[in-house]
């Protein structure tokens, strides 16, 4: 699949989906957007740049949802004119989508709302890439559902139905607790979409802190070499310059001052993985030497 004149997926380089969770104010959204671009640049790396206008799904009345669709869509535009890097955000609604898709680069469902089917048609139907999040009560191989609602509207809206990728987010396990099981990354690739894996929601503990939700952040970096050594197409991290003050998510945010070390590591990780991968693919071809 090409994204942003990009090959991903398969064997290709992996790419990153990061920014803030919430969309805090201009000047945090560009700085963490420039820091992105350097990143992008000095590694070659096909970076989207993620926040969301409005957090319809906070666990307290009281907690900051975001700008709103408005000033959260010219927050995203000034970044991706100030840094070049294309730009993603959720849609709750399907009324949301015209507006969302005339401004931002590529669109993604929430995760509690992977079998809403009007959201996913209508997401669909957008010309827009998506990003669909699979959700935290869902089996792996339940999100082929998900992407056939997605493919079937496209096509019927006579628009290329291969441009949907499928994301990892964690499964809920008992109370307060996610669990990763890397076999779902390879499952949900057997549906020929890209898949993303979510290495800091999948931290998160939600819930956990009564009005609002936990994490353990110093897993994210297991969690994502574990991702990457399997094979997934790309990579979603929610980065902030001081998590313990970020206005949504932060217990499992990345530092962006660790970021790029982080990401180095496991660009080299990718590296050997999908090497491997080609290897093994030329072994049992019948016109290998």
């Amino acid at each position: 699949m090409k994204l942003f004149d990009r090959d991903i997926g398969g064997t290709n380089r992996l790419f990153l989906i990061a920014g803030p969770c919430v969309l805090e104010s201009r000047d945090l959204a560009l700085r963490i957007g420039e820091e992105l671009r350097a990143i992008a640049d000095r590694h070659h790396l096909l970076v989207i740049f993620k926040g969301s206008f409005d957090k319809a799904n906070r666990t307290s009345i009281a907690s900051y949802r975001g700008p709103g669709m408005d000033e959260g869509l010219r927050i995203l535009d000034e970044v991706r004119a100030a840094t070049g890097l294309p730009t993603i955000t959720d849609v709750h609604e399907p009324g949301q989508i015209a507006a969302v898709s005339a401004s931002v680069d590529m669109l993604q469902t929430p995760a509690f709302l992977a079998r809403q089917t009007d959201l996913i048609l209508a997401a669909a139907r957008s010309g827009r890439p998506v990003n669909f999040k699979k959700a935290q009560y869902m089996a792996p191989a339940d999100m082929a559902n998900v992407l056939e609602k997605a493919r079937t509207a496209a096509r019927e809206a006579v628009l290329p139905d291969d441009r949907f990728l499928l994301c990892e987010r964690g499964t809920s396990f008992g109370y307060n607790t996610l669990v990763n099981d890397m076999r779902g990354l390879a499952i949900m690739a057997e549906t020929g979409a890209p898949v993303v894996f979510d290495a800091t929601h999948s931290v998160q503990k939600p819930g956990s802190a009564g009005n609002a939700s936990g994490g353990e952040r110093q897993f994210v970096p297991v969690l994502a070499r574990a991702a990457v050594a399997a094979g997934v197409g790309g990579l979603f991290l929610e980065t902030h310059p001081e998590p313990d003050k970020a206005l949504s998510d932060g217990p499992n945010a990345w530092p962006l001052d660790q970021l790029e070390l982080l990401i180095a590591g496991l660009l080299r990780i990718d590296e050997a993985t999908k090497e491997i991968f080609i290897d093994s693919r030329l072994e049992h071809s019948p016109s290998r030497p």
